[in-house]
């Protein structure tokens, strides 16, 4: 139902609290009384006009108008970069943990899992906690906890302590994965949201390179040092930029809102439009009763859920944390040098992933996605090949190449689209009234899916490696399906127009 419909129903007194589902789009007619239109329309224009310090509405320059959301999102993915430092710790400090901590096989398995099970606790808080401090303190907070994980690990005599750190990183990580991507969309311009958003995903795999390339050459209780440096940049940068104006719209804080959108948009910019839109999708949602977590399974919700959490699934399906947890062994297992193999991983991400920036807001969502899931299972597929001729005793000079050819192509379409596009989508999809809940079981259900292979990862190599990647390479191929199918395109929409295209089409 569209929102004019709703607002003519609302005036005529036919829609009550909880009544008419709607979660959003383009607002064309606020939900108010008509009567007060113009009232509401010029305290917004004034306001805006105020903080433009007597500017006469010029159009401001365009670089002055990107500095601040530049500098804005700078921040924000320093807790990107510790998220990927955070995933990609495990992969070159096997060997050095479980030589001087005495750790088995099957513990530093543990080890390497259990970041994600203090990432599923975050992740059911991150969007009740985001929503709740805001999105920057929520950064804070998940800042300093992250500090106190990395201390834990770096001065660990025992499993137990290594555990403790590992799960209070996994919390840091689980909110931040969901706090990131949001702030981001909820800052960017639409031109822009995509390309910035991926800049999560860039910074993700800038980290776990960087732990990959510097884990080879360090021992790993210097090796967390890489995973402090983001945390003191963060915390820094959040005392220089502004709040997110949607969050702060959404409760109430009216001169902030004013406030902060225009220093992201320019001092000499013109927001009355843009604030009067998002003010008017804020009230379309003030209208009704407070979101449950029973209400992502309304119709008006459904579909979105449908997508954010298939990405999700779909993204762990494909394997990525079992070779991102495990890539030295990988190399190993096929007769190619561990180190060298991760080394090469941390060079190829970095570039394809900035590569992928690029595309994102010219090529759009859908493609990203589909190219990058045939990327995945051509990938998997050639490893999986390279690791059949190994147990039949086939063509063992081509083992080696084959199985790094394999892993690199994979990690290169990964990084293309599967690792970030899903990100950045669950950051659009969501109305602001279902963004909490709905971000929370989105990203729980990345973790839970993340746990699940990176903890049976290793029993699947013992039981087949061969068919362990042929599994990972036919879940790539249902991607293709689902992504053709079922996810829309999101690219050079405001989140509120792309409210209005999901609720029409339910």
């Amino acid at each position: 139902m569209g929102i004019v419909r709703v607002a003519e129903d609302v005036e005529a007194g036919l829609v009550g609290a909880g009544g008419g589902g709607c979660s959003g789009g383009e607002v064309t007619e606020p939900l108010l009384r008509r009567c007060g239109k113009e009232d509401a329309e010029a305290k917004i224009r004034g306001e805006a006009e105020a903080s433009k310090c007597g500017s006469e509405g010029r159009e401001t320059d365009g670089g002055s108008s990107l500095r601040m959301v530049l500098v804005s999102t700078a921040v924000a993915v320093c807790g990107s970069f510790e998220f990927g430092t955070c995933v990609g710790y495990s992969a070159p400090t096997q060997s050095g943990i479980t030589d001087e901590v005495g750790l088995s096989i099957s513990e530093f398995a543990l080890f390497g899992s259990i970041l994600t099970i203090g990432a599923m606790i975050g992740a059911v808080t991150s969007g009740r906690l985001a929503d709740f401090l805001g999105r920057k303190m929520t950064m804070r907070i998940s800042a300093t906890i992250c500090m106190f994980g990395w201390l834990s690990i770096h001065l660990a005599k025992s499993a137990i302590m290594l555990y403790f750190g590992r799960i209070l990183l996994g919390f840091s990580t689980g909110v931040l994965s969901y706090v990131v991507p949001v702030f981001i969309a909820e800052i960017a311009p639409k031109n822009l949201r995509g390309g910035l958003a991926t800049s999560n995903q860039l910074l993700i795999c800038s980290g776990s390179s960087a732990t990959y390339i510097i884990g080879a050459l360090v021992a790993w209780r210097n090796l967390v040092l890489v995973g402090l440096v983001p945390c003191v940049l963060l915390l820094g940068g959040l005392f220089f930029i502004p709040e997110s104006p949607r969050w702060l719209a959404n409760v109430g804080r009216e001169k902030e809102f004013h406030t902060s959108l225009q220093k992201l948009r320019g001092e000499d910019a013109d927001i009355s439009d843009e604030a009067i839109e998002i003010k008017e999708y804020i009230e379309s949602l003030h209208i009704f009763t407070k979101a449950r977590l029973q209400d992502l399974f309304l119709s008006k919700n459904i579909y979105a859920v449908i997508v954010g959490v298939g990405l999700m699934v779909f993204q762990q399906l494909g394997g990525i944390n079992g070779v991102g947890f495990y890539a030295s062994y990988i190399f190993s297992s096929a007769g190619f040098s561990g180190k060298l193999g991760t080394i090469l991983i941390g060079i190829i991400q970095i570039p394809i992933t900035l590569f992928g920036a690029i595309l994102m807001d010219r090529s759009g969502r859908r493609v990203l996605l589909m190219v990058s899931a045939s990327g995945t299972f051509l990938g998997c597929f050639m490893t999986g090949i390279s690791f059949y001729l190994k147990a039949q005793g086939l063509f063992p000079e081509w083992v080696p190449t084959l199985a790094l050819s394999g892993i690199l192509v994979y990690i290169g379409a990964y990084s293309i689209g599967m690792g970030p596009v899903p990100w950045v989508v669950m950051s659009e999809i969501f109305s602001i009234d279902m963004k909490a809940i709905g971000g929370s079981l989105v990203t729980l259900v990345s973790w839970l899916g993340s746990f699940a292979i990176s903890y049976s990862f290793s029993f699947l190599m013992d039981w087949s490696s061969a068919g362990t990647f042929f599994m990972f390479s036919t879940a790539s191929l249902i991607t293709i399906l689902f992504v053709a199918k079922l996810v829309p395109e999101t690219k050079g929409r405001t989140l509120e127009e792309i409210q209005d295209s999901l609720n029409s089409r339910r």
